[in-house]
């Protein structure tokens, strides 16, 4: 009897908290956006000339921030589509911004390649304390500088149902 007691103790553990894991995971586009009790964290970021950056420079437009690393292969790949949604999404009041924690002669040297039609910038500690613990990974704030989205992992981002579902978010 105390054994079945026990048993059953560890399973509802085990089921709330991979249902708990799973709720935080990213939320992609599908459904309706997880509430997030996040405000834009200010400084820690400069752009390619080493000028300080702040996401509350952007306060009043949609931000879509990207992190993403030259090594990595899904957030290089995504670029294109990223420059797209930008194209497609000019008149909707978004800034999209990419933020790599390499040195800046790396970005740099990777804008110069490259050649995306998008703003890179750095951020100037861990992925981790941004929370972000996977490649790409993109939060997405409204006006008010608060994040109603994170999305890991490669995206479509050009695709008619995610620019839809951008011009529809609130």
């Amino acid at each position: 009897m105390v054994l079945r007691i026990g048993l059953l103790l560890v399973l509802t553990v085990l089921v709330t908290a991979c249902r708990d894991l799973a709720k935080s995971q990213a939320m992609a586009f599908e459904g309706h956006p997880e509430e997030l009790p996040y405000k834009v964290q200010t400084s820690s970021f400069e752009d390619l000339n080493g000028n300080p950056v702040s996401l509350t420079d952007f306060k009043g437009k949609w931000v879509v921030l990207n992190y993403w690393a030259t090594w990595c292969r899904p957030c290089i790949e995504e670029m294109p589509d990223l420059v797209r949604a930008q194209e497609l999404l000019k008149n909707e009041n978004y800034v999209f911004l990419l933020a790599s924690d390499q040195s800046l002669e790396k970005i740099r040297a990777f804008v110069d390649e490259r050649k995306f039609d998008l703003t890179f910038i750095r951020l100037k500690e861990a992925f981790a304390q941004r929370g972000v613990n996977a490649l790409p990974t993109t939060f997405i704030y409204n006006t008010a500088g608060e994040q109603v989205l994170k999305i890991e992992g490669q995206t479509d981002w050009a695709s008619d149902g995610v620019i839809d579902k951008f011009k529809a978010v609130q």
